[in-house]
């Protein structure tokens, strides 16, 4: 048996624990016929937070992962894994919020999700959307108090351990913090040394809100002086990436399926980046997320999505 890395945890504002470092499971192509392998390769290597959403395709696989990864002792129990699902728009209503997390528990095969997102502060029409074809016409107006308070009944009902939200700006988290009854828990959003949201993680921490960070490599593959660093420390361009993300408060939300590069991705907890260090990836310059053409990006069809949202993270 290899040897696990123990991830470090985060107490939420809800009062559960959650691992500062998880498993993303976005991808375009999705390999789907490996999918739950490859999963139960990253529970072996140390990983025991997996984020999904119904947008992804990827709840049954993650069901199948977490049920044969307790069927093989390689984790002892369900109790041990901490699972994230989203609400898509589609489904972002009052009415179909309930609906929806149900259909989720049913691909995942769980009784309740450990953390419950709102996907992005956007609803769109009811039923199938191509999400790379979709039109203006099928965005229609976001009703933030009826979508949060049907969040906070799948909490009351138990079926969500955990709420919170996605791609939300400062401007729509105090919207949110206003009419909420349960605070959100989590804000995800994008966040990498080429778009490092220093306005989201302060107003976040201020609100005692956890921000977790997709799409956290970026530019960095580009970036000379994640580069130099990296060769200086004797480390990856990810775990330096990785590591000054980690350094921020935030958690990661990692995506290799290569199992080599899984467990680079969970060797970032026993270093530090010096104070010089942080200086320099201060001065990187700063260009938010995607081109908006890429959409072999794994995260690629969101930017059709934030061309047409009247926010900025």
């Amino acid at each position: 048996m290899e040897k696990v890395v123990h991830v470090p945890e985060v107490v939420l504002n809800s009062g559960y624990k959650m691992p500062l470092l998880g498993m993303g499971t976005a991808a375009c192509p999705m390999p789907i016929d490996d999918l739950t392998s490859i999963l139960v390769d990253a529970m072996e290597t140390g990983y025991r937070h997996f984020d999904t959403a119904a947008l992804y395709g990827s709840e049954e696989a993650v069901g199948r992962a977490v049920a044969e990864a307790i069927e093989r002792g390689i984790t002892k129990s369900r109790q041990q894994v901490f699972i994230t699902s989203k609400l898509w728009c589609t489904d972002a209503h009052p009415q179909l919020v309930l609906p929806a997390l149900k259909n989720t528990l049913g691909k995942l095969g769980l009784d309740c999700v450990d953390l419950y997102l709102i996907h992005w502060p956007i609803s769109m029409k009811p039923g199938p959307v191509d999400i790379l074809k979709f039109k203006k016409e099928d965005v229609v107006p976001f009703d933030m108090k009826g979508v949060w308070q049907a969040m906070e009944e799948c909490c009351k009902l138990g079926l969500a351990k955990s709420i919170g939200v996605s791609n939300f700006s400062c401007t729509k988290l105090s919207h949110l913090l206003q009419i909420a009854t349960i605070r959100p828990a989590v804000n995800q959003v994008e966040i990498n040394v080429a778009w490092q949201q220093r306005k989201v993680l302060e107003y976040c921490k201020e609100k005692g809100i956890h921000v977790s960070a997709y799409s956290p490599l970026g530019a960095s593959w580009n970036s000379p002086i994640i580069n130099d660093i990296a060769t200086t420390k004797q480390k990856s361009i990810p775990q330096v990436a990785l590591r000054w993300i980690y350094e921020q408060g935030a958690s990661v939300i990692v995506k290799s399926f290569n199992k080599e590069r899984m467990k680079q991705n969970l060797e970032i907890f026993d270093w530090e980046l010096s104070t010089e260090d942080n200086f320099k990836i201060q001065d990187i310059p700063q260009k938010k997320g995607y081109n908006g053409e890429d959409f072999t990006h794994p995260n690629g069809p969101y930017k059709s999505v934030n061309d047409i949202w009247d926010g900025e993270i």
